[in-house]
C-alpha cells in the first residue's frame, strides 16, 4: 500500500505517520518547504513532495501511483472546502483507490465554519468513486496539551466558555490508528465514523482529573475570549472568528457525543480515555523535569 499523506508534519495527522510505517504502508508526505520535507522524512516518510492543496494539477501529480490518499484540512481556512474538494478530485483523477480523510464529528454544526468547511469534502467523496473513509473525530485531547504548561503553572484550567459545558474528547491517537485500519483493511471501507472516547465532561470534571494526575488540586476557570486568544498567540482573522464561535457554541450547548461504539469497533479496543491521557502528561512532564 502506497499512501499520499497530507499533514505529515502536523501536530494531529503527524500522529498517522507510525502507525502506518508500523503496517508496512510507504508514505509520500505532500509539504509546502524545504524545511517541511526535512521534517517529514525525520518522522520517517519514504517519499515528500512540494506541492500546495489549491494547485490541482500539483495534486493529480503528487497523487499518481498512490493506492491511497489521507487528507486533513487546514481548520477555519477560509477556503477549506474547497481545498479538501480539489484534493479528492485530485485523487480521483489520479487513479487514487481509497481515500481516508479526518474531518470533525457533526459536520451538519452550519453555525460553526471549522465544522460546516467539511460537509463539501464529504459530498465529494460520496460522488467520487473512491472507496473512501470518513472519520469524525470529536474534541482533541490533544488540544489540552497544548494548554498543559500553564494549566501546571497557573493551577487553572482556563478556558472562554463555562465551566459546566460537557464536551466529548477523543485522543487523536485512536484517530490515528482508525485511519491506518482504513488503509491496510477492508473493515471501515465507505463508511462515515463518529469518533468519541466514551462520555463527556465538563471542564470542573476534566480539572478534577489532571488533579488526580498531578496529585494538587487544578481549578476550572472561565476568561475572556480575547485574553485567551491573545495568550494563544491567535492574531485577528478567521481562525480567531472561528475560535469564537465555536466557544460561544460550546458556552450555550456543549459539544455533544461521548458514544464510543464506532471506535471501539473500528480499534477492536477500548478507546483511551482522559484520565490515561492526563496520567501519561503528567509522567511525561517528570521526566523531563
Amino acid at each position: 500500500m502506497r499512501v499520499l499523506m497530507i499533514g505529515a508534519t502536523g501536530r494531529f495527522a503527524g500522529l498517522l505517520v507510525p502507525e502506518l510505517i508500523k503496517r508496512g504502508v510507504w508514505i509520500r508526505a505532500l509539504v509546502r518547504s524545504r524545511e517541511a520535507e526535512r521534517a517529514a522524512r525525520d518522522r520517517g516518510v519514504d517519499e515528500t513532495v512540494l506541492g500546495d492543496l489549491e494547485d490541482a494539477r500539483g495534486l493529480i501529480s503528487a497523487a499518481v501511483g498512490a493506492d491511497g490518499v489521507f487528507h486533513i484540512g487546514p481548520a477555519f481556512h477560509p477556503r477549506e472546502s474547497a481545498m479538501g474538494v480539489t484534493m479528492v478530485n485530485a485523487a480521483k483523477a489520479a487513479g487514487v483507490r481509497k481515500f481516508v480523510y479526518s474531518g470533525v464529528i457533526h459536520p451538519s454544526l452550519s453555525k460553526l465554519t471549522n465544522h460546516a468547511a467539511k460537509r463539501p469534502v464529504e459530498e465529494a467523496l460520496y460522488e467520487s468513486g473512491m472507496t473512501f473513509t470518513i472519520l469524525q473525530p470529536a474534541s482533541f485531547m490533544q488540544n489540552i496539551e497544548i494548554e498543559w504548561p500553564r494549566i501546571v503553572e497557573t493551577g487553572l484550567y482556563a478556558l472562554p466558555y463555562s465551566q459546566r459545558a460537557k464536551v466529548a474528547y477523543v485522543d487523536y491517537r485512536d484517530v490515528a490508528e482508525a485511519a491506518a485500519l482504513a488503509f491496510v483493511t477492508e473493515r471501515l471501507d465507505n463508511g462515515a465514523f463518529e469518533l468519541s472516547a466514551p462520555g463527556m465532561y465538563s471542564r470542573i470534571q476534566v480539572a478534577g482529573m489532571i488533579s488526580e494526575a498531578l496529585g494538587r488540586r487544578i481549578e476550572a476557570a472561565r476568561i475572556d475570549f480575547d485574553e485567551w486568544a491573545d495568550g494563544a498567540g491567535l492574531p485577528e482573522g478567521p481562525q480567531r472568528r472561528g475560535m469564537q464561535r465555536l466557544y460561544a457554541n460550546y458556552d450555550q450547548y456543549g459539544f455533544h457525543g461521548g458514544n464510543g461504539i464506532a471506535l471501539r469497533s473500528a480499534l477492536g479496543r477500548e478507546p483511551r480515555g482522559l484520565r490515561q491521557y492526563f496520567r501519561e502528561l503528567a509522567s511525561s512532564a517528570l521526566k523531563a523535569a
